[in-house]
């Protein structure tokens, strides 16, 4: 499944409290099982204005509509060409 980098840039983010995250994270998890199986959140990384999301999807048509039904901005979508590590400068 094609992997995905979502930017969504939200104002304050790095003052948002465990509870709002928490709840943040539950409006997408929901979302998520409401799309089914060809969209999933693997992981994301926050900023002091700016979430970094990482994401499984069939499509990017189907990362918008999470965007769209969980009431998430999504600034930016681009999609996954490769990956690299350490490992990789290894002959």
């Amino acid at each position: 499944m094609p992997k995905f980098v979502i930017e969504r840039a939200i104002p304050g983010l790095g003052d948002l409290k465990p509870a709002e995250l928490q709840s943040i994270s539950q409006k997408s998890c929901g979302v998520l099982q409401e799309l089914g199986a060809d969209v999933q959140w693997v992981q994301s990384y926050l900023t002091d204005g700016k979430m970094y999301c990482i994401y499984n999807a069939a499509s990017e048509e189907l990362v918008r509509e999470h965007a769209r039904r969980g009431g998430f901005p999504a600034n930016a979508i681009t999609r996954v060409t490769g990956v690299i590590d350490p490992t990789t400068a290894e002959a």
